[in-house]
């Protein structure tokens, strides 16, 4: 039996192992999956394994799992994490940085123009009514997530309660949200030692006997030399990362001085990256308290907006950070009137280099640590108590967008009965009927277009 292609898989049925992968294969693939990657971290989670594992064979199921649950044990956007895995174990750092940049730069791009059509011409009525259909139906999306993340967090009384002691904190006495992720994990921590079994309920995909034929990478496959952990390589990846993020920081405040809005959102967004645990959900609560009510960068029907379009994008949810920069740049019009696309433009790019360099060094430095911990009740059990705490910090901003939508006007104004029968249809639709989030929303814009139109 004929060697398939080098890059192609054989018949899943053939028992011929796939040719090296060269390096231009690669880059073609994950430029494929960057702009294919809809439907938030699952969906392209699922379109990588389709790709990876079943069709080119080129990593087995076990790896894939095993490297999957790696990136679960970590803040930041898993997918683009496991991409950056996958192309860091084939081609070294290189492959790690392509895979991972390819994910996310096409979205960047898209955001960058969606977010100018946005406020150049947000307030034509066309657009307004595609959003006025587009909120209820994000609400419905975060009331969504709430019960995905809360149904496989929340395995007993334990954690259903650090989940309601979250959910307070941060409605009633606006407790920031690192505190609470803080305290979270210390808890995961001294419950490993003292109440072991009420932390072993998260974070794993567990394992799988599967097979699709033999890969390129395969379940016996050494780890490659680059893989095994060196105090050496993670010293050289750490300083590396060091240097990428103190030397654009020193620029802007140099050029800008510290409390300039370029060199903020680099800090503010920084910080949010590291807080990432349990996908951008978990962080966007953070990112509403400092943007909206700390910065002024943008407003909570911005924020609301803006997650639309990110939920609308190729790429990480988190990209919603792109959005919220450029908006926040371009209304402050950083670099002047006559600027401000190009500042808007600059904030964007800007923020998405603070919010997913920590990811890279994450992937690069801690891949190899991580693997040798993997498992460890020490090392998973702060994780769950994170997981359980963003359960309730995400019912908050619940709240938070079912208000601004419900409300419109605060609470001294009418309540929009027709935006609430809209949430409870796209809610009945995620939840009880499994549809994409993509087509609620887009059905959702279109209810909202028409019911404008016959208003007007």
């Amino acid at each position: 039996m004929s060697n398939p292609p080098p890059g192609r898989t054989a018949h899943i049925d053939d028992d011929v192992r796939p040719e090296q992968v060269t390096f231009l294969q690669a880059l073609q693939l994950w430029l494929k999956l960057g702009f294919l990657g809809f439907g938030g971290p699952a969906a392209q989670i699922a379109l990588m394994h389709r790709e990876l594992v079943e069709q080119r064979r080129w990593i087995s199921e076990r790896r894939f799992l095993h490297a999957l649950n790696y990136c679960m044990l970590l803040p930041g956007p898993e997918a683009q994490q496991l991409a950056t895995y996958m192309g860091w174990l084939m081609h070294r750092t290189r492959g790690g940085i392509a895979a991972g940049a390819l994910f996310v730069l096409p979205s960047l791009f898209f955001l960058i123009a969606l977010s100018w059509l946005y406020i150049a011409y947000g307030h034509v009525p066309l657009i307004a009514g595609l959003f006025y259909g587009i909120k209820p139906a994000i609400t419905a999306v975060v009331v969504h997530a709430v019960h995905r993340i809360g149904s496989r967090a929340l395995k007993n009384n334990l954690m259903w309660a650090i989940a309601a002691a979250s959910f307070v904190a941060i409605f009633a006495m606006n407790v920031p949200f690192p505190v609470i992720v803080a305290t979270a994990g210390l808890i995961g921590y001294l419950g490993a030692r003292y109440i072991p079994h009420k932390f072993t309920v998260g974070g794993s995909h567990g394992q799988t006997d599967k097979s699709y034929g033999p890969a390129l990478v395969d379940d016996d496959t050494p780890a490659p030399d680059h893989a095994q952990f060196r105090w050496s390589g993670l010293t050289k990846i750490l300083a590396a990362g060091g240097v990428l993020w103190c030397v654009p920081m020193a620029v802007l405040t140099l050029r800008f001085g510290w409390d300039h809005t370029l060199t903020q959102m680099g800090w503010f967004f920084t910080k949010a990256a590291l807080l990432t645990f349990g996908g951008a959900y978990a962080v966007l609560p953070y990112i509403y308290q400092g943007a909206i009510g700390h910065y002024n960068w943008l407003t909570p029907s911005q924020m609301i907006d803006g997650l639309a379009l990110g939920e609308a994008n190729p790429g990480p949810l988190i990209m919603v950070v792109a959005f919220v920069g450029f908006v926040g740049a371009y209304v402050q019009a950083v670099f002047g009137p006559d600027l401000q696309f190009l500042a808007g433009a600059t904030a964007a790019v800007l923020v998405t280099w603070f919010t997913f360099l920590p990811s890279f060094i994450f992937i690069l430095a801690g891949g190899p640590l991580v693997e040798s911990t993997h498992g460890n009740l020490k090392f998973t059990a702060p994780l769950t108590g994170i997981t359980a705490a963003v359960v309730g910090v995400i019912l908050n901003l619940a709240v938070f967008f079912a208000y601004h939508v419900l409300w419109p006007q605060g609470f001294a104004g009418t309540f929009d009965w027709v935006a609430a029968l809209m949430v409870v249809i796209a809610a009945v639709a995620l939840l009880r009927y499994k549809r994409n989030v993509i087509h609620v929303i887009a059905a959702s814009a279109v209810i909202g277009l028409v019911l404008k139109l016959l208003v007007a």
